[in-house]
């Protein structure tokens, strides 16, 4: 007499049916796949914040050095310069 049998599963599908409607129940799986990704959500909501904020600093820097760039490297000109001061000194 348990639910083993094909006509109590029957019995109880058709029960259901009449409960919830045919509505309900062809919303029941988005509303719990929804349910589901929102606790998931929520469980590794401090990680997701940790990476928005790592990706806006980045973003930040990365605006910054656009904005801003780094000088030019003055070791090679000034070599080049002081080689010619040298030059012009030494052929006077």
């Amino acid at each position: 007499m348990g639910l083993d049998s094909v006509w109590h599963w029957l019995i109880f599908l058709v029960i259901v049916l009449l409960l919830f409607g045919t509505k309900k129940i062809r919303n029941l799986g988005p509303d719990l796949g929804e349910a589901i990704r929102g606790f998931k959500k929520g469980l590794s909501g401090d990680d997701e914040a940790k990476k928005k904020d790592e990706e806006e600093a980045r973003r930040k820097e990365a605006e910054q050095l656009r904005a801003d760039p780094a000088p030019a490297d003055p070791k090679p000109a000034d070599a080049a310069g002081t080689q010619s001061q040298r030059d012009s000194s030494e052929t006077r």
